[in-house]
């Protein structure tokens, strides 16, 4: 027997309770024959965010990854889709290979999760070794997420941290700051720009950047799902969305 409207992969895709953007980012990207279970982790909303605060908010978060997974797989999911970033940084690429084999001994299902996606983004986009960065994070954060690409054989020139005031602001970032901030972390020294933070929304702003700037602009939400969708047997193109989910 065979999920009636998941006829191809049900996914249980996992992000934050205050987070507004992965659920119709993702159900913007999912083709026929799939379809998206967005199962929460419980998380307060903070406000006047520090690097210390963030960093106890992102710990929280993963505090409560076990809750929600134990939630998500009752439903039989195919596969997972992590849509929480920050966590998934954390430690470099050990920390992030670390974190998906304890998902993968819990479930005993795979996930995409948005670190190791974006690197695999990027290698296939080919030609990238220097890469600018944008983020809602603060800047503790921002210095695992560079840990990480590092580690990934990618060379950080610049980032951005945008600072967000809690985690429901960061869904609050609107595009005239994004474009204002795409602009000036580019330049002739980087080969592409990559934006993390799931509830920054990024996914129609990254793929009509690529045309201006003339270079790869990777939203996370992106990555992670084409991610999902290739790892999974699904090759399903769609325009519109970046060169990932266009061509690749």
């Amino acid at each position: 027997m065979t999920d009636v409207l998941g006829w191809r992969k049900v996914f249980a895709v996992i992000g934050p309770s205050t987070n507004t953007v992965v659920q119709p980012d993702m159900e913007l990207m999912r083709p026929a024959g799939v379809t998206n279970q967005y199962r929460d982790i419980y998380v307060e909303d903070p406000e006047a965010l520090s690097d210390e605060a963030f960093m106890a908010g992102a710990a929280k978060i993963s505090d409560g990854m076990r809750d929600s997974l134990r939630t998500a797989v009752t439903c039989k999911p195919d596969y997972l889709v992590l849509g929480v970033s920050a966590i998934s940084f954390m430690g470099g690429l050990d920390g992030a290979n670390t974190f998906v084999k304890q998902v993968q001994d819990y479930t005993g299902l795979d996930i995409s999760v948005g670190s190791l996606a974006l690197a695999d983004a990027m290698r296939t986009y080919g030609g990238i070794k220097k890469v600018a960065f944008i983020s809602p994070y603060y800047p503790a954060a921002n210095a695992h997420v560079t840990r990480f690409l590092n580690d990934s054989g990618f060379e950080v020139k610049r980032d951005v941290a945008l600072r967000c005031k809690s985690w429901t602001d960061i869904a609050k970032v609107d595009e005239a700051r994004l474009r204002t901030t795409l602009l000036a972390i580019d330049g002739d020294d980087i080969d592409a720009i990559v934006q993390v933070g799931t509830n920054l929304s990024m996914v129609k702003l990254a793929a009509e950047a690529e045309v201006w700037l003339g270079k790869p602009v990777i939203a996370i939400n992106t990555a992670t799902y084409w991610h999902a969708l290739r790892t999974c047997g699904i090759n399903d193109r769609r325009d519109g969305l970046g060169r990932l989910m266009s061509s690749m």
